[in-house]
């Protein structure tokens, strides 16, 4: 057991170093361009029509711009990667099969289609500013579609029966045919710059799992 935690701390750590890496390059930009157009429509909102903004408090909290701001994002992307590591080496360890060369990264590209991909198809990667639906009914049809997906995977690869894989393909394709949230109205950014950071997320998130996958496969294959 504590060969199965150090395998997945470690695949964790080094995964969500190299996400959070590529993160700084390629998607914290597009975050702090759609936060301008953001901040520039909330201002102008609350301007009357004499010029003068209206004072309404202080702010949230949220992190400071900087090091603060990235400490916390490498943070939570490690946090992540670790909670996810463990659960690849835990179906490593039920399943109780060695671990070749390429089932970890078979595995990673299971997660990413999970909880990446399919969630993706009906949510893309939102951008501050963005138009959301609402937000229980989204975070419900995501989980809905993640945990269908995943048990939908499931009974495709591992059931060796027609009627357990056509009910594997019903199930992935469930909360799609249910449909998801609907924006409730429309946003401030760009739809181009929408466009950008939801491939630029997706990229990244497929990257991560790829690596994870990959690297809990190889530390288990080692360790355990």
């Amino acid at each position: 057991m504590t060969r199965i935690f150090g395998a997945a701390i470690l695949a964790g750590l080094l995964a969500g170093l190299l996400v959070s890496i590529v993160q700084e390059v390629r998607v914290v930009p597009l975050l702090f361009e759609a936060e301008a157009y953001e901040a520039g429509a909330h201002a102008a909102a609350h301007t009357d029509h004499a010029g003068h903004a209206h004072d309404h408090g202080a702010a949230a909290w949220m992190p400071a711009d900087g090091a603060e701001r990235r400490l916390y994002t490498w943070m939570a992307n490690i946090v992540t990667a670790v909670g996810f590591g463990l659960i690849l080496t835990a179906c490593y360890a039920l399943r109780g099969r060695p671990v070749q060369g390429r089932d970890g990264l078979l595995w990673g590209l299971a997660g990413f289609t999970a909880f990446g991909l399919a969630p993706a198809l009906g949510l893309p990667p939102e951008l501050p500013g963005a138009a959301p639906a609402d937000l229980v009914d989204r975070q419900i049809w995501w989980v809905l579609t993640a945990v269908a997906t995943a048990g939908g995977l499931a009974l495709l690869a591992f059931g060796r029966r027609l009627p357990w894989q056509v009910a594997g393909g019903a199930l992935i394709a469930t909360p799609h045919l249910i449909g998801a949230p609907v924006p409730e109205g429309p946003g401030t950014v760009p739809a181009d710059l929408a466009a950008e950071f939801a491939v630029a997320s997706l990229a990244t998130a497929s990257l991560f799992w790829v690596a994870l996958g990959m690297l809990t496969g190889a530390f288990y294959r080692r360790f355990c």
